[in-house]
């Protein structure tokens, strides 16, 4: 029996054992056509790979939308974002966390 990678199909399977308490994961498993370890992984808490950051991403989301609207404002002024501007942003930025600088 193939198994599917569908969040759709996980979220339904985890609404069920969530209602039925009794049900086990393999047993959602193989009504839903979702692989049981993943069930059990999320059910203990686990998030899909699809909602956890990267951890090689070296800004946070406030960090990255700040250097967004940064190369923004510089557009909206003419100016075009130089690539050693933003990377000194960008270091600057990651200074204040005391983080490792971009490129290194």
């Amino acid at each position: 029996m193939p198994l599917k990678n569908d969040e759709s199909q996980v979220l339904l399977a985890l609404q069920a054992m969530r209602q039925d308490p009794t049900l086990t994961a393999q047993t959602v498993g193989k009504l839903f056509d979702v692989d049981h370890q993943k069930l059990s992984r999320r059910k203990r808490g686990m998030q899909s790979r699809r909602d956890i950051s990267a951890n090689s991403l070296k800004l946070d989301k406030l960090e990255d939308q700040t250097i967004v609207q940064y190369i923004l404002d510089l557009d909206s002024q003419g100016f075009p974002p130089q690539l050693s501007s933003v990377e000194d942003m960008a270091n600057r930025l990651l200074a204040e966390r005391n983080a490792q600088r971009i490129g290194t």
